[in-house]
């Protein structure tokens, strides 16, 4: 399964592609904060096995350690990419989409500061998955239509892997609760954000 069926994400809001063309005018702006994105994606899931070596969930480790590898795997794509077009890496990046939803985790309350980091992680994902099909639906840059395309079923499967391990590691009709409470959550938050060359960025 990949992003391009609007279906299969359960996103309270959706993407225009005018976001994209607007975007796209800027493609070394928006590369880089695409390897960012993918640099932090790493980053997040050893930071989860970090501070939950063993929280009691069959192939935690592995899942983990799968993630890493596969964001780490993106952000070389990313990188080559930028490179070969003549962009370079800046040495300080801000997120203000993920900082609002990681400002909203319930820290220090056992299995609900667990359950969401992991829905936070799924929502990032799934909104990176959503913008990922609207970039490739764009048009006008064969290169990266076909990049973005590539990288749809990958994200689509962290979303997935997410939303499974949050609701092993709390009671899973809580977790669907807090699950759509984090969806209209990100909604809002998306819908703050300003226009720009970003994966998160607002609609102009």
């Amino acid at each position: 399964m990949d992003c391009s069926s609007a279906a299969a994400l359960p996103l309270l809001s959706h993407t225009p592609v005018e976001w994209a063309r607007h975007v796209l005018q800027e493609p070394l702006a928006l590369l880089v904060d695409h390897a960012f994105l993918e640099k932090k994606a790493a980053t997040n899931a050893l930071e989860l096995l970090t501070r939950w070596p063993e929280p009691g969930i069959e192939g935690w480790v592995q899942t983990m350690a799968n993630v890493a590898r596969d964001e780490t795997a993106h952000l070389a794509q990313v990188t080559r990419l930028l490179h070969r077009r003549g962009g370079r890496l800046d040495r300080i990046h801000k997120n203000p989409y993920a900082n609002a939803l990681r400002a909203r985790v319930r820290k220090g309350t056992g299995a609900g500061e667990i359950v969401d980091r992991l829905l936070v992680s799924a929502l990032i994902e799934a909104r990176s998955c959503e913008r990922f099909a609207v970039l490739a639906a764009a048009g006008g840059d064969r290169e990266l239509t076909a990049f973005y395309q590539r990288l749809g079923a990958s994200e689509m499967g962290h979303y997935a892997v997410f939303v499974k391990l949050a609701r092993l590691a709390g009671r899973p009709a809580q977790v669907d609760q807090r699950w759509r409470e984090w969806l209209a959550l990100e909604a809002e938050t998306l819908a703050a954000q300003p226009p720009g060359p970003r994966i998160h960025s607002g609609i102009a």
